[in-house]
This record gives C-alpha cells, structure tokens and sequence, in this order.
C-alpha cells in the first residue's frame, strides 16, 4: 500500500451516540450534524471542494508558520488530541471530545462537542475560523453575540458555541496569542453557568473515566488488542442511543471510487447491516447496544405490516428518507452530487425478514440479559419467518442494493433460511416441540433448494444469485449463517475462485461484473475480512493470519476504515467511519487470535 501523502479520510471520530463530529489531521472539525448525525451538517467542510483558509462550514485553529501536526486518541477512549507546533518551536495541543458518563443515575450524552486548547511550548500565535453552515450548505447563519458565547440557527432549532476566549477573535478571524487554555463549548442554545474551561475540564474527566471504563468490560482476544478496542469503540460512537438504531456510517456522499457517482447517504440505519454490528460487540461482552437495538427494531415490527418492512430506516425509526441532490455542497473533493436520504429504502430486500429474527435470536440464549424472549415475542417473529419463506426465492435488489438489477440473491436466500433456523432453535429452547419440528421442516426445505440453485457446476463455485453466473463475496458468509459446513467440498471450491477472480492483493471486490454505474474501481473493504475468516474456516490458518495483519496496515493513522480501498494506491473511498468495515476487524481478530491461554 502506497501512503506517501496524506489521505483526505484520514479523520478522527469523536461522539457519545448522540451527535458525532469528523477531525482532520490539522485539529479542523470538518463534518457535525445537529441535532442528530443525520440532521443538518453545520461544520460541512469535508463535502466541499475548497479546504484552504476560505474553507466554510469549519471550525479551524490556524497556527501560524505551523510545520508539523500529529494526532491520536487518548488510550481506550473516543477523545482526540491534535498537537501542532510551528517553525520557532511553539506548540499548542487541541483536545476534542463530546461528554459521556454516568450522572445522577443516567447515562449524560448531551447535544455537545467541547474543544479545548492549551499551549505548550512557547507562544503560540494563532487564528480561530468559526465558519458554520445551515440549510446543508446553502447559508451561512448569523452569529448572534452574548457576552461570552455566539448563537445560529440551523434547519428550525438553535445552537450555541460558548467560550472563555475572546468572541470578537471568533467573528473577525483575529489572530492571537494563545497563553492559556481556552474552551468551546458546541451545543444547545441555552445558557452555561459555569465557567467554560472549568466545566470542559470537568466532563473530559469524567469521559475519559467512562470510555476506559467501557474498555475494560470488553473480552478482547490476546492478539490485535488495539485494534480491536479501537474498532469497538467506533461501533459504539456509531449507536444513536436515544432510539437504539445503528448508523452505517458518519458521513453521506464519500463517493465509493474517484468521480463514480456512487454516493449515498449512510446516515441511517440497515437492518442487515445493525445486525452484524451488534453480534460482533456481543462477541465482545457488550450487551446493551443490542438490547438498544432490539427495542428499535421492535418498535418499527409493531408499526409496520410484516410485508412493509423496509431494508433500512431513519434514527428514530420514522421519518422522511426519500432520496434528494443537494446543490448547497460540491462534494467530496468537488465530486458530487451530494445526496440526503436513501432510495434503498423503498427497495425490496427479502434478507429484512430473516435478519430481524437473527438479530434478536440471543434474547432467547442469553442468560445476562435482564429480559429474555418468551414467547410472545418468539410468535411475534414467527411471522416474520412465514415472510421469509414465502419470499426467499423471488427477485430482490440484494444485499449490495443494485438499482436497476432483480436477482433472486444467494444471500438474502440464505439469511431468510437462518431466520426460520433460528426460529427452530427458538422453539426447541422455548420446549414448543410441534413448532420446532415445523420451523426445521421448513428450514431443510430451503435449505436444499438454495444450496442447488446457488452451486454453478462449471465455475466450480456458489454464485451471488441463484441460478447466477456471477462470482459475488457474499456467498464467503454461507457458513458464517449455518447454511453449510466451512468443509463443504463445494464451500472449500468456492473459497479458492472467489479468492482467484475477486481478490485485488490483500484486498476483495465484491463483485467484478457491471452494474448500475459500471465495473466496480474499488475493492469493498469488509469483503476482504470475510475472505480471511473463509481462509481460517476451510483450514488455512496461517495464511489466514498473515493476510489480516496485512490488512490491518490499510487503517488510517487513527486505526479506522472506510468502506472501500483503492487497490492501485491504499487509499481509502465511501463512507467513513464504516461499521461493516470495522466489524470485519473485530471478527476476523476473535477468529484468528491465540487464546489469554495459549499466549501466556
């Protein structure tokens, strides 16, 4: 992999699942929705093309002469230190975090993103540029001054930036000399008491207190330990708490290759996609994400009828995702167009079914939660999984989303076929012995028609459609849902062209045929994790491990991926931070590690 410059995604994630914010190497904050990670972006300055001083939708410390800029988390926490140091040797030091602990019995995550800045070495002269935008990109609020904060109003709310630095030095772009530390405070309009670098030093303790906290539940494996914390942490940050759902990513609009087109907004929540989110911090011990989840997804199944189920949903689990072009910002490095919404959710994706029941199948194994399924709810999924046996064999855009391709896809086959699996294992747990026979009896059934449909004799491989002549990554998952023993000779086939036809290096297409928009120019990031745990399945461990810690060294500086990597230069494409991505390392890392035993 080259990285001879720098790469435009390399950012750093700061959150407390409730608002989010993107950090640039140089302490910039270049992407902030509110009042939620889907809402309006008032910081928009990665989907424009200018990032020089007349950059807007920004909040940027300029140090003058500056020469150097390094940046790194705090140990096991989401709070973010960018330190630049000019050409006499002053320094100052940026700490960007937004609050999360325990208070009076609740967990406190407010509306907010507190920036400190300190000095460290000599006298620092330096340029504030508070260059919000509302309206997603096409105004420039009005700052309306107090005594020691600034007020804008941004798509029908308010926001506020309170400060114990000089507000004229906000609103004229003064330059100053920083001799001691000054705090910003980004959040509601409402009035702060206390004294703001009190109050941000204050909350950044009890943060960092929390986040190394959190990280010392995780059951991590003996191998890959910054990783994966790393990893599980950006899982996290990608959780809005308040309803439970689970972003996709950050971002919308990161084209997935240079000039493609292919845009889209991932501010939302895929029930697919939550899923595999959610078992992998299972897998890591944390629980609470998951119930969180399953109490969103049981809200959407007890508003929706069970054919109206979407494939994906706003935050809150209703609202407007109808997908529009924006022409307030150019894009990602000027290429556009810049969209909001998703018109994959009026998509038929017949996976839905059987990825709700999967999702919530460890209510009815998992001793540590305080409510375990019973059997209302097991009812309530079974008729989820007539769905999917009604549906599993029909056309669908599939689990890629294509826009104007029908296939009936291997993959959203064989989710439906472990939803009404795992509908059988429900029941016989339950001790419903006539349901579970049944759910088996139907689970056989599907199970022989996909793997017959799915095999294509003369590519010696299982194809991304039934029926298909298309070599597709998905199917690497087949054993990873019980569809089949990773020994399967035809699995063990189906491993050795994939990895012949779709692998890039380390990397993996995930498809190489044309779509919607054309052949594919990049590789799809978590494809090649699923490749490593297919390796590690059908006995080629060590390969295995070799290719992941290859792998690893495609992380940005911060140890986060996007959702695609240029195979000709390692650079990263779409959007970002990408849950999918980031659960492939955990994955792949608990698949692959020594055990605390084997190792110590």
């Amino acid at each position: 992999m080259s990285a001879s410059t720098r790469q435009p995604l390399d950012l750093a994630v700061v959150g407390n699942c409730e608002i989010c914010a993107l950090i640039d190497h140089r302490g910039r904050v270049v992407w902030m929705c509110l009042p939620r990670p889907d809402g309006d972006p008032v910081f928009s300055a990665l989907l424009t093309r200018e990032q020089g001083a007349a950059a807007r939708g920004v909040f940027a410390v300029d140090l003058q002469d500056q020469v150097e800029a390094e940046q790194h988390y705090l140990r096991n926490t989401a709070i973010v230190e960018t330190v630049l140091r000019d050409s006499a040797g002053s320094a100052l030091k940026i700490t960007d975090f937004a609050p999360r602990f325990r208070s009076r019995g609740r967990m406190f995550r407010p509306m907010m993103l507190i920036r400190l800045i300190e000095p460290l070495a000599g006298r620092p002269l330096l340029r504030l540029r508070l260059h919000p935008t509302a309206a997603h990109g096409t105004q420039t609020p009005a700052a309306r001054a107090g005594s020691h904060h600034l007020s804008f109003a941004a798509d029908g709310f308010s926001y506020r930036v309170t400060s114990d630095a000089s507000i004229s030095s906000l609103t004229e772009d003064r330059t100053f000399v920083l001799d001691h530390v000054i705090a910003f405070l980004i959040g509601p309009d409402e009035t702060i008491a206390e004294a703001p670098s009190g109050l941000a030093k204050g909350f950044l303790e009890q943060t960092r207190e929390y986040w190394q906290e959190w990280v010392r539940t995780l059951a991590v494996p003996f191998d890959w330990q910054a990783a994966v914390i790393r990893a599980a942490i950006t899982l996290k940050l990608c959780t809005y708490e308040d309803s439970g759902a689970v972003l996709a990513a950050m971002t919308t609009s990161i084209p997935e290759a240079p000039t493609s087109g292919r845009t889209w907004d991932y501010r939302h929540c895929w029930l697919r996609d939550s899923y595999f989110v959610v078992q992998a911090l299972n897998r890591l011990g944390a629980t609470r994400t998951m119930e969180g989840y399953l109490h969103f997804i049981d809200h959407i199944v007890a508003r929706s009828q069970v054919d109206a189920l979407r494939p994906v949903y706003h935050l809150l689990g209703e609202g407007d995702l109808t997908e529009r072009v924006i022409s307030g910002l150019e894009g990602y490095l000027g290429m556009g167009p810049v969209r909001i919404g998703n018109e994959a959710a009026a998509q038929v994706q017949n996976d839905v079914y059987g990825a709700i029941i999967l999702a919530a199948t460890q209510e009815f194994f998992d001793e540590r939660l305080a409510h375990p399924g019973d059997e209302t709810l097991f009812h309530q999924l079974e008729a989820l999984g007539r769905r999917a046996a009604l549906v599993y064999e029909q056309p669908d855009a599939g689990p890629w989303e294509y826009r104007g391709i029908h296939r009936a896809h291997t993959f959203s086959a064989a989710v439906s076929w472990a939803g009404c699996d795992r509908l059988s294992q429900i029941a016989a747990r339950l001790g419903l012995t006539a349901a579970a026979a049944s759910w088996r009896a139907q689970a056989d059934r599907m199970q022989q028609r996909i793997l017959a449909r799915a095999w294509n004799e003369r590519l010696k491989s299982f194809t991304g459609a039934l029926d298909g002549e298309h070599f597709d990554a998905t199917v690497l998952l087949l054993p990873e849902l019980g569809l089949l023993p990773a020994l399967d000779p035809r699995f063990v086939a189906t491993v050795a062209a994939v990895g012949r036809e779709l692998s890039a290096g380390d990397l993996l297409y995930r498809y190489r045929h044309a779509d919607d928009f054309g052949t594919p120019a990049t590789a799809f990031t978590v494809c090649a994790f699923w490749y490593v745990n297919a390796l590690a399945a059908v006995g080629q461990v060590e390969a295995a491990r070799a290719r992941f810690t290859r792998l690893l060294a495609y992380r940005n500086p911060l140890g986060l991926l996007s959702e695609d990597i240029d195979p000709a230069n390692g650079w990263q494409w779409g959007n970002y931070p990408q849950t999918y991505s980031l659960v492939g390392v955990i994955n792949s890392a608990l698949r692959l590690s020594r055990s605390w035993e084997e190792a110590l």
